[in-house]
């Protein structure tokens, strides 16, 4: 059997493709200029970060101009709920409406709102992980700026029917944003079709370098910058543009969209045969978001008897990567707030694994991360083991 390491954490980060290295090289070296400046070194930075506004726009059924780069997903999400709360406030608007399962970037935002003296209102998710669309649609009154909804979940890849939910936050008069950056390349998005008003990616989700993102605007949105010192991106994002990684998102997102049918395909055929074989070894696995619709590259699991940190520790130690469904926090573990919400028992979300497969993924991944999982468990619940177990004991 190969001990080669096996990376399972592809929804954490992914690894810079060859492809967007070189095509950044230049702007490291000898095509180092400020866009701002109006020299040549400063035309031809211009020029690219141009291009490269261009070449996201298309990928995303966008107009360039609604097109603002940013630092990743954390930035674009804040930006897009708190700078459309703060714009809206004049017009009475101070609701902000989002989900518990979404990424902590967007519920840190909404808090924020309502520290700010707005409204705060969440809408239940069912026990798969669905948003319940009856109540967004309860929640959506003349005083609600914004709503933000994950299109694809970052911790279960339960894939939400964004489409709808954006029709009707548009019909009450709220922005609709969507947090797509793990739904980028795994399901189509075109703005042209589907009446988001905001969505944000991230590059390194995609093979492009960690810090660049960017996030859609469409045009008309009201939207107050973040940050304030400076004219660059309209107004919008104040500050030097990164050319080197705006150049990088932009081939990584076409590499990604080129290669969309065929990757997802591979990876709904791998997280398959994953499920498949965990269940002929382990029988009473849990797998989370079961029954909903769901990304291909995400498998959130729980095994009874199991705790997700000896798991994690002890397929470490036999070189395989993936992460948790729970957060490490001053020392102490608490259940992912995903889980919680959704309702699964404490003990089983502390007990849950996310495993989640991308370009460095193999049917042999699958084989030996089965294998290894199947062995865990029964050393995990072995009478010795008790309720919990000791890493030395793998």
């Amino acid at each position: 059997m190969s001990t080669t390491p096996i990376y399972l954490d592809h929804a954490a980060t992914t690894p810079v493709r060859d492809e967007v290295m070189a095509a950044m090289a230049p702007f490291f070296g000898p095509r180092f200029g400020n866009p701002s400046s109006v020299h040549r070194w400063g035309r031809e930075a211009r020029v690219a970060l141009d291009e490269a506004r261009e070449r996201v726009a298309a990928c995303l059924g966008a107009h360039s101009d609604e097109v603002c780069f940013t630092s990743g997903g954390t930035e674009g999400d804040n930006l897009a709920v708190l700078g459309v709360f703060r714009t809206r406030q004049s017009e009475g608007r101070r609701a902000a409406i989002t989900t518990p399962i979404e990424h902590k970037a967007v519920l840190a935002a909404a808090h924020q709102v309502a520290q700010e003296g707005g409204d705060e209102r969440l809408v239940r998710v069912d026990a798969r992980g669905v948003v319940d669309h009856a109540h967004f649609v309860s929640l959506l009154d003349d005083t609600v700026a914004v709503a933000s909804v994950m299109w694809v979940n970052n911790e279960v890849g339960v894939v939400q029917d964004v489409p709808a939910l954006a029709q009707a936050a548009k019909a009450a008069g709220a922005v609709f944003h969507t947090d797509g950056v793990q739904a980028f390349g795994k399901v189509s998005i075109d703005a042209r079709r589907t009446p988001f008003d905001l969505l944000t990616i991230s590059g390194h989700k995609i093979g492009a370098p960690k810090g660049i993102g960017a996030l859609y605007i469409r045009r008309d949105t009201p939207l107050s910058p973040l940050f304030h010192g400076g004219s660059q991106d309209r107004g919008r994002r104040p500050g030097t543009e990164n050319v080197a990684f705006a150049v990088g998102l932009a081939t990584a997102a076409e590499l990604t969209l080129a290669e969309h049918e065929a990757e997802h395909a591979r990876l709904e055929m791998l997280r398959r045969d994953f499920v498949t074989a965990l269940r002929a070894r382990v029988p009473d696995a849990v797998i989370h978001g079961e029954g909903a619709p769901t990304a291909p590259h995400i498998v959130n699991l729980s095994i009874p008897g199991t705790n997700s940190e000896s798991l994690l520790m002890a397929l470490d130690l036999r070189g395989i990567a993936c992460s948790a469904g729970s957060a490490c926090q001053s020392g102490s573990v608490s259940a992912s707030h995903v889980l919680t919400a959704m309702g699964v028992p404490t003990e089983l979300a502390n007990a849950a694994l996310r495993l989640s497969f991308g370009v460095l993924s193999t049917p042999e991944c699958v084989t030996r991360t089965v294998d290894a999982l199947a062995t865990l468990a029964e050393k995990a619940r072995a009478p010795r083991a008790q309720a919990q177990f000791a890493v030395v004991d793998f």
